[in-house]
């Protein structure tokens, strides 16, 4: 028998003073099975950073046509792609010819050789945007997802996360 998604409920209070967007969502958040707690929580982090009404989680990891989070407008074409980790030229080719704007955030010591291996191929694609949350980000956003609430504080390059006696704070480097 294959094991299902664990969902988790939170409410999450966003307050992005470089957009002057003051929110809160109610989320609810599907973690695969091959996805770690931290991994899922940097999905919530990547949604504090691009909230919107039209904002929503796709279906998760095994979904390879989709990713991690999107943006639709009201016809149904895709407005913002934001994807997670390391994809592929390719798929972020394909990501920019399906959607006016492509964000990925990447993490953990594979993000560096990642980019340099592919940033020369997808430098044609102005709105390609592709952000470094460090080598930690996953293993400090963790214990996160304990919560029912999360607080997400945003400012320039920084986005602060917190529940409880829990506080992290991620570094946003912008390397394209």
């Amino acid at each position: 028998m294959a094991i299902k998604a664990t969902v988790h409920k939170l409410e999450l209070t966003v307050s992005d003073t470089n957009r002057h967007h003051y929110q809160t969502y109610p989320l609810t958040v599907a973690c695969h099975p091959s996805e770690t707690q931290g991994r899922m929580a940097l999905r919530v982090a990547a949604f504090a950073l691009f909230a919107e009404e039209r904002l929503s989680f796709c279906r998760g990891i095994s979904a390879t046509d989709e990713p991690d989070l999107w943006q639709k407008d009201l016809t149904g074409d895709i407005e913002h792609w934001v994807e997670l980790g390391w994809p592929d030229e390719k798929r972020l080719s394909k990501a920019c010819g399906q959607s006016q704007k492509v964000t990925v955030i990447s993490y953990g010591r594979h993000g560096p050789i990642w980019w340099e291996a592919i940033k020369a191929g997808l430098s044609r694609y102005a709105h390609l945007q592709v952000l470094f949350v460090g080598e930690d980000a996953i293993e400090n956003l963790t214990p996160l997802m304990d919560s029912k609430e999360i607080n997400a504080t945003i400012t320039d390059d920084e986005c602060w996360l917190a529940s409880g006696e829990v506080s992290v704070s991620l570094t946003l480097v912008a390397w394209k």
